[in-house]
C-alpha cells in the first residue's frame, strides 16, 4: 500500500487557482501547435514550483520535470492545450473572446489537471522517490504535438525513459459526472487519410463516348470502399472509412478530366491498418483500370492505435476506487473511433488513458452536446479531483514498490 498523501486536502485548496487557470485559457484559446498566450498561463501557474522546465522548440509545449528527494524511476502526466476552430456559443460568462476559435473538447481543463497535478507533487517532493515528467502538449486536434515533442527529447527529459504514462480526457457527454472510464487494450482507433484523383479525358457532355468520364468511376470507388470494409475485413476487428469531401467538374454539360475524393479512415488494431492500407490501394487501382482510367492514390498515416497496458488500467482502475469510490469508475465496452496523438507515448511507455465526464449536472449527459460542439459544456468544479488523480496516479506507481 502507498504511503498516505494530503492530495485531497491539497486540491480542495488549490480549486480557486485552479478554476480560474482553466477559464484564463478558456477565453483565450489557441489553434494548433503554436499556443503563445497558453503557454504563458502555463508558465506562470508553474512559476515557484521546484521544476526543471523546456519549452519547445518546434511547437508552444512545456516540458516540466520534477525530480524527488529519493532516487527511483520517471512517471510521465500528459494534458493537451490546444483548441478548435469552433465558435462558441455556449453562452458562458468566460466564454472565448476569440472569434471562431474555441475550447470545444476540454483541454483548457486538461490544462488546470496537469497544472494542479504539478502543484501537488511538488508539496511531496521531498518523500518522492523518482521523478515526475509534466508533459503540456499543443496540437492534439491536429497536425499532432507528441511527435515533436519526442523528436525534441520529451521521453529522455528526466534522464531516462518513464516506466508509465498516463492521460485523463474530460468530455461533455456520455458520461455521467464525474466518472472515469477506461478500458484495457485498444483505447482509440488509428486516424488515417485518403487522398484519390482518378485521371481520364475531358469532353462535351453529350458525346461520352468520345471522352473518358472519370466521375462514375470515382463514385464507384466511393461505394466499393464501403463494400471493402465489410467484406474484406473481420466484423470484430473492424475499419470505417468515411468520404468527406468530393469535386469534380465545373459545369453541367462538360466531362472533366479528373474527379478527386478524400477520406477518413479509422482502424483498432495494427493489422487491420495495414489491411486497410494495401485493400484501398487494389480497389481503387482495380475500378480505375476497369474504366479505363489512371487513379493517384495517396495514403497519408495519422495518429496510430491508442492502445492501454493491462496492468496499468488496473492500477488506475483501483486508484479511482480507492480515492472517490466504486461509483466513480466505469469500464468502457467497446473502444472509441475517434483518434489521439497520446497513442504515439503509449506505443513505447506502457501507460493508462481514461475519460472522466464533465457534463454539468443540471444537464442530461445522455442527451447533451458532444466534445467539439459549439454547445459543448464542462463543469469545473470537477477539476480539483482530475488534479488529484493524476498526481495520485504517479505518487503511487513510484511508491508502490518501496
Amino acid at each position: 500500500m502507498s504511503p498516505t498523501t494530503p492530495f485531497a486536502e491539497a486540491a480542495e485548496a488549490l480549486r480557486d487557482k485552479l478554476v480560474d487557470l482553466r477559464r484564463r485559457v478558456h477565453r483565450q484559446p489557441e489553434i494548433g501547435l503554436h499556443l503563445p498566450k497558453t503557454q504563458a498561463a502555463v508558465l506562470e501557474a508553474l512559476s515557484g514550483l521546484p521544476l526543471e522546465i523546456t519549452t519547445g522548440q518546434s511547437l508552444s509545449s512545456v516540458v516540466a520535470v520534477l525530480r524527488g528527494g529519493r532516487p527511483g524511476p520517471t512517471v510521465l502526466l500528459r494534458g493537451d492545450m490546444d483548441a478548435l476552430p469552433v465558435q462558441e456559443l455556449t453562452g458562458l460568462e468566460y466564454a472565448s473572446e476569440i472569434d471562431g476559435v474555441m475550447h470545444a473538447c476540454g483541454h483548457d481543463m486538461h490544462v488546470a489537471f496537469l497544472a494542479g497535478a504539478a502543484h501537488l507533487l511538488s508539496g511531496v517532493r521531498g518523500e518522492l522517490p523518482g521523478s515526475v515528467v509534466f508533459m503540456f502538449q499543443p496540437a492534439e486536434e491536429g497536425p499532432g504535438g507528441v511527435k515533436p515533442m519526442i523528436d525534441e527529447g520529451l521521453l529522455a527529459a528526466s534522464g531516462e525513459l518513464p516506466v508509465a504514462a498516463y492521460a485523463l480526457h474530460v468530455t461533455s457527454a456520455l458520461d455521467p459526472y464525474g466518472q472515469f472510464v477506461t478500458r484495457k487494450g485498444t483505447m482509440f482507433a488509428a486516424a488515417d487519410t485518403l487522398h484519390v484523383t482518378v485521371v481520364g479525358q475531358g469532353g462535351h457532355g453529350s458525346m461520352p463516348q468520345h471522352a473518358k468520364d472519370p466521375i462514375p468511376a470515382a463514385c464507384e470507388m466511393v461505394l466499393a470502399l464501403q463494400t471493402f470494409v465489410t467484406r474484406a475485413i473481420d466484423v470484430f476487428d473492424p475499419a470505417v472509412i468515411t468520404v468527406g469531401k468530393f469535386a469534380a467538374g465545373t459545369v453541367e454539360n462538360v466531362i472533366p478530366s479528373s474527379a478527386s475524393f478524400s477520406a477518413t479512415l479509422r482502424s483498432f488494431s495494427l493489422a487491420t491498418r495495414e489491411r486497410v492500407r494495401t485493400g484501398i490501394a487494389d480497389v481503387v487501382q482495380g475500378i480505375a483500370a476497369a474504366h479505363g482510367l489512371t487513379a493517384e492514390a495517396q495514403y497519408v498515416e495519422g495518429y496510430p492505435v491508442t492502445v492501454n497496458d493491462d496492468r496499468e488500467v488496473d492500477f488506475a482502475a483501483d486508484t479511482v476506487r480507492d480515492l472517490f469510490g466504486e461509483d466513480r469508475f466505469g469500464w468502457m465496452k467497446v473502444p472509441e473511433p475517434g483518434a489521439e496523438d497520446m497513442s504515439f507515448v503509449l506505443e513505447r511507455v506502457p501507460g493508462a488513458y481514461l475519460n472522466v465526464g464533465a457534463c454539468p449536472p443540471e444537464l442530461d449527459y445522455r442527451t447533451a452536446p458532444l466534445n467539439h460542439a459549439a454547445e459543448a459544456r464542462y463543469d469545473d468544479t470537477l477539476v480539483p479531483d482530475g488534479a488529484r488523480l493524476l498526481a495520485e496516479l504517479a505518487w503511487r506507481r513510484l511508491t508502490r514498490d518501496g
